[in-house]
């Protein structure tokens, strides 16, 4: 296993930005939005000290006779030192020492062993460093991993597809003159408000409709839309997922062609029980025909295509179905890679395809059983040691096309669903702890990176899937160990 140098590593886990170098690798991750941030408190600073700079050239343009006292003073002023520049990003030290084993078992076992969790807690933590196993408890025993499971979605997007790809939803002509066929690609994201509430970057309906206004013949009414959801097929809810998932507040029924992740409103939390038909109306609405009829069907062979949106990025789409564990957005995403290993684009054949890719991605799925993309099934089952694996091959460089997964992260106390998830301790918050949360009835997990006191990054993951409390005592009892982490010296 190759791992990549220390020195840069507190880059992609604090700040969420960065370079990872390993065996002639380059891994580069970012968080855009805190980077950016910081971009401006340093340009303000630049712009005070133009603003010094210019006020003093103007003061010795504006006296040309440099004898008067104005015109002395700005010639022989100086400019204050300021020093060296300090790093922006402060690297990990490669001396950082790593946890004892002993010691950090004595500091975990008494909290994985809290009521909260119940009896059913497996989990592991790794030194990226060394790529070696810290603690180990039941590892390689599959469990039902929940929302964690979208690690496996988004590692198997990322290295089966180009992270720069897009999903294209097109319309087309239909099969009258005052009849469009508005064509789904599996993008989620397409958003009926310009900007979208949910999604950043993500297409509009806007610009399709004025791609399709235009190609239309002039004076010509929109009577009718079709909606073709035809790329996926098989049943639009998963085994193992309960009777009242689709629709809810987190799910919905998964089809092709959906609008505003399949919510009933732009920024809604509701889910709609008829995607692709909201998508039809909405492209409806924004042709200026909301009168027009809506119905399912598929386009004609060869039809003109009249307008078309791409997604943004890959890699972006993994950010945000994993930082705010969209359930949708991962389906979509899993459907991505079916196609792309010419499986069917239906639950069955996207769990098949992340699978296989996984496998051919050199990672090992002993134990690995998926009904669905984004682990809302009860009947998923993998074990917390391929969760630590790929997050650990994300972060030193054995995977490099899966870097997005850790800029995906949400940031316990800032972002995403670890938002309010942050401890209150200064030196371990904000941004030591980043990791993807997983909860169902009765399963509580969290998977992702620490960064520990002492400066040394680690990678753990945990999942109790026999929680008989309540959610919110179980998500304490896990942010309870991802302190200690963070907090542990453990020497």
């Amino acid at each position: 296993m190759a791992h990549g140098d220390p020195a840069h590593w507190a880059e992609v886990a604090f700040w969420g930005v960065g370079t990872i170098t390993s065996g002639g690798s380059t891994v580069v991750t970012a968080d855009y939005s805190r980077f950016r941030r910081r971009l401006i408190l340093l340009g303000l600073g630049v712009v005070a000290l133009i603003a010094v700079v210019v006020a003093t050239v103007l003061v010795v343009v504006r006296n040309d006779d440099a004898t008067t006292p104005v015109a002395a003073a700005a010639a022989s002023a100086q400019l204050p030192d300021l020093g060296n520049a300090t790093p922006v990003l402060a690297a990990l030290s490669p001396d950082a020492p790593a946890p004892d084993p002993v010691a950090l078992a004595a500091a975990l076992t008494p909290l994985l062993s809290s009521a909260a969790l119940g009896t059913g807690v497996s989990a592991e933590v790794v030194d990226v460093a060394t790529g070696k196993t810290l603690f180990d408890q039941d590892g390689a025993t599959p469990s039902t991993p929940a929302s964690t499971a979208k690690l496996l979605t988004s590692a198997a997007v990322l290295t089966t597809l180009h992270p720069d790809d897009t999903l294209e939803t097109k319309v087309v002509a239909g099969s009258s003159p005052g009849e469009v066929v508005l064509v789904g690609g599996g993008d989620p994201t397409l958003s009926r408000t310009a900007p979208s509430k949910s999604y950043p970057g993500a297409p509009t309906m806007a610009d399709l409709a004025t791609q399709v206004l235009a190609a239309r013949p002039a004076g010509t009414p929109i009577t009718s839309v079709v909606v073709d959801g035809s790329l996926y097929s098989g049943p639009l809810t998963a085994a193992g997922w309960e009777p009242g998932d689709a629709p809810s507040s987190y799910a919905a029924p998964v089809t092709a062609t959906a609008v505003d992740g399949a919510r009933v409103a732009p920024g809604s939390d509701a889910r709609s029980g008829q995607p692709g038909l909201d998508a039809g109306a909405a492209l409806a609405d924004a042709l200026g025909a909301p009168g027009a009829a809506i119905t399912l069907g598929t386009a004609p062979a060869g039809a003109k295509t009249l307008g078309t949106v791409h997604s943004a990025p890959i890699a972006r789409l993994v950010e945000q179905a994993l930082s705010m564990s969209d359930n949708m957005l991962a389906e979509a995403l899993a459907r991505q890679v079916a196609i792309a290993r010419n499986l069917p684009a239906s639950f069955e054949g996207s769990a098949q395809a992340v699978t296989a890719a996984l496998k051919d991605a050199g990672v090992d799925t002993s134990g690995v059983q998926l009904f669905d993309g984004s682990g809302l099934s009860q009947q998923d089952r993998l074990p917390v040691t391929l969760l630590t694996t790929l997050i650990t091959d994300a972060a030193d460089g054995t995977l490099p096309e899966a870097a997005p997964i850790l800029s995906g992260l949400a940031v316990a106390g800032y972002d995403g669903t670890l938002a309010d998830r942050g401890d209150d301790d200064p030196d371990t918050a904000p941004g030591a702890v980043r990791a993807k949360t997983g909860t169902l009835l009765g399963v509580n997990g969290l998977a992702g990176t620490v960064v520990t006191v002492d400066g040394r990054l680690l990678v753990f993951a945990i999942l109790a899937d026999a929680a008989t409390g309540s959610v919110a005592g179980a998500e304490n009892a896990l942010d309870q160990v991802a302190t200690a982490l963070a907090e542990c010296g453990c020497r």
